[in-house]
């Protein structure tokens, strides 16, 4: 009994600090074979930023709503933009929610259902994800198995996007097309979900009845294309300055059990690539984070929202993209 207290006490004592202790810390062989229950605990026994929680179901959920990796693409170097725009610090933490509090759809939690598309509410306003999957076609990715971010903007530049919005939404043009399946808590029950992925929408040119604006005069279009530097000081002055921005990223197993705090991957395999809404930054107990809101619900993770920390996030397989759009007069 005294030996079994004795390694517990050791076990939390050792626990990193900081996220370079963290870090640089080996990882054991056996952890990789980990599974489960028993890798959730492992997470929490050794790691004190976040919050796992184990369910039968969390890898298979994940899975369905994330992309093959072939999608984070690496940016061109005439696609990034590099000039600095704007002097002075920079606010030590920001919500993109407080500081335009009428931008509602900021703030939005969608649910992608089982569709792997990137293509889920970055916008203001809400353009319509359903548009772009149904009509991109193969040159913005392959339905709902993934695409890439960037072509879906570049098609909003060249053709033009309508307004969209949550599943039977009636105050768009086309809102989002797939039920949010599967039990949520405090939701309604919708159905079940698909057993691999949704079949892509047929591209239809024309509004949801009782919409009164027409299909070609609802459409947006993009002015600016361009990826953003891997520098976290120039991603908080863009989104500072002119909104939330896309990030593109790897996504690993330790990921599909994240439920609070601020994720911080070490253990687990690469299992695929997802693009999420960048709303703002900050920093708790010393460490610091990105602000993000996912497509996942509003009961995945922090009421649909995460922190990552911001060692980790920008780093080389993170791709940080945003558009300027206007709407056609």
């Amino acid at each position: 009994m005294w030996i079994l207290a004795a390694l517990v006490v050791t076990a939390l004592a050792t626990k990193p600090t900081t996220v370079e202790e963290f870090l640089a810390q080996p990882v054991e062989k056996h952890v990789e074979q980990l599974t489960g229950q028993v890798f959730v605990d492992y997470i929490n026994e050794h790691q004190s930023f976040y919050r796992a929680e184990y369910s039968p179901e969390a890898e298979a959920f994940v899975k369905a709503r994330i992309m093959d990796l072939k999608y984070l693409a690496k940016p061109k170097k005439e696609e990034v933009l590099s000039h600095v725009v704007r002097d002075g610090e920079l606010p030590k933490r920001f919500d993109a929610r407080d500081h335009w509090p009428k931008c509602k759809s900021i703030g939005m939690i969608r649910d992608q259902s089982g569709c792997a598309s990137p293509f889920k509410n970055f916008f203001k306003p809400i353009i319509s994800d359903t548009d772009i999957l149904a009509c991109c076609g193969v040159s913005c990715g392959n339905g709902c198995k993934g695409g890439w971010p960037i072509q879906a903007y570049s098609w909003m530049k060249r053709h033009g996007v309508v307004t969209g919005g949550k599943y039977e939404q009636k105050d768009v043009c086309k809102p989002y097309v797939f039920y949010p399946c599967g039990k949520h808590k405090d939701l309604p029950y919708y159905g079940p979900c698909p057993k691999d992925s949704w079949p892509t929408p047929k591209c239809r040119k024309i509004c949801q009845r009782k919409y009164k604006i027409s299909y070609q005069e609802d459409k947006h279009f993009a002015k600016h294309v361009y990826y953003l530097p891997n520098n976290e000081t120039r991603i908080r002055e863009e989104i500072l300055k002119t909104g939330p921005v896309v990030a593109a990223f790897n996504v690993y197993q330790d990921f599909s059990y994240y439920k609070g705090g601020i994720y911080v991957h070490k253990w687990g395999e690469d299992t695929g690539a997802h693009a999420v809404k960048v709303i703002g930054w900050g920093s708790e107990n010393g460490v610091d984070y990105w602000l993000i809101a996912n497509s996942w619900n509003s009961d995945w993770g922090e009421n649909g929202m995460y922190h990552a920390t911001s060692v980790l996030f920008v780093g080389p397989t993170t791709v940080v993209l945003r558009n300027e759009w206007s709407q056609d007069e």
